[in-house]
């Protein structure tokens, strides 16, 4: 059986653990409440950008357009939103996950455009190619963070540097559940978009127009389109990874409490066996006297 010392000092080292865990966990439950909010706000702005270009284009007909269609490189961007700290349990491998266990993806056909970095620092250690950091802007994200990323891939885009681009991210979904997404952003395809309108009366297809002209209004609009889901992504992220932080640091505290539980009631009998030797030496001492 361990020593008394060792058993009281480990017991320590756990309590100061817990508080640390303690501490985490109330800072990020503060900073969830206002993550929280954003992130509910602003969903359904995003959710409706998403289905309506969707919509917009599978009404349209048949355009010829550049963000319609693959680029002719195999190269694929994808835009990575992890967090720039741990202690969140899963979050940040479950989102390099997406891309490390998809046999779609191809190591070497990959640029990594990285938010967070955690999640630049796994993919970079796995071999990965790291196009660009952008793990500043994650902490405190803004509409005009996301419009520079987004112009970034989309020039990549137009000069035939990739032929694809995907966002990665977890999607917040309530306080304990988070969903890891892979989203495709271009090239942009209005198939994917089947609603019972569109199902039931195909005259619809003719009733969409464009003012400006379609490849002006096109030029317009899917900037948009991808800046909206970039920074929606961000702001779904980092309510996911305090939510995420919040579970961790709540189960740790709760592991903490068990093992001092624990601890304590060895320290108990080692000193109960102590005080009983104690005892047995003195009464077979006073014996021998006798």
């Amino acid at each position: 059986m361990a020593s008394m010392r060792s058993i009281k000092r480990r017991k320590e080292s756990v309590q100061s653990t817990q508080q640390i865990t303690k501490a985490m966990k109330l800072v990020s439950t503060v900073k969830l409440q206002r993550a929280k909010t954003r992130a509910e706000q602003s969903k359904a702005y995003f959710e409706c950008m998403y289905e309506t270009v969707k919509s917009m284009l599978a009404k349209a007909g048949t355009i010829n357009h550049p963000y319609l269609k693959a680029g002719e490189s195999s190269k694929k961007a994808v835009i990575v939103i992890t967090s720039n700290r741990g202690l969140a349990g899963g979050y940040n491998s479950n989102v390099v996950k997406l891309i490390t266990k998809n046999e779609d993806l191809k190591k070497e056909d990959l640029k990594i455009y990285a938010i967070g970095k955690k999640g630049k620092d796994a993919l970079e250690r796995a071999g990965y190619e790291i196009a660009a950091d952008y793990s500043d802007m994650i902490d405190e994200p803004v509409y005009i963070d996301a419009m520079n990323i987004a112009n970034t891939v989309l020039k990549a885009f137009s000069d035939g540097e990739v032929g694809e681009i995907y966002l990665a991210y977890t999607a917040f979904k309530n306080t304990v559940v988070h969903i890891p997404q892979f989203l495709k952003l271009l090239p942009v395809s209005g198939q994917e978009t089947e609603t019972t309108e569109t199902k039931t009366d195909a005259d619809d297809k003719l009733l969409m127009n464009f003012e400006p002209e379609e490849t002006e209004a096109l030029d317009l609009i899917i900037p948009k389109y991808i800046t909206s889901l970039i920074f929606g992504g961000m702001v779904d992220a980092v309510a996911s990874e305090n939510g995420a932080r919040m579970q961790a640091m709540d189960s740790a505290t709760s592991n903490a409490e068990e093992m001092i539980d624990s601890l304590a009631l060895q320290y108990n009998r080692a000193r109960q066996g102590s005080i009983t030797q104690e005892l047995t030496e003195i009464i077979a001492g006073a014996e021998a006297i006798s």
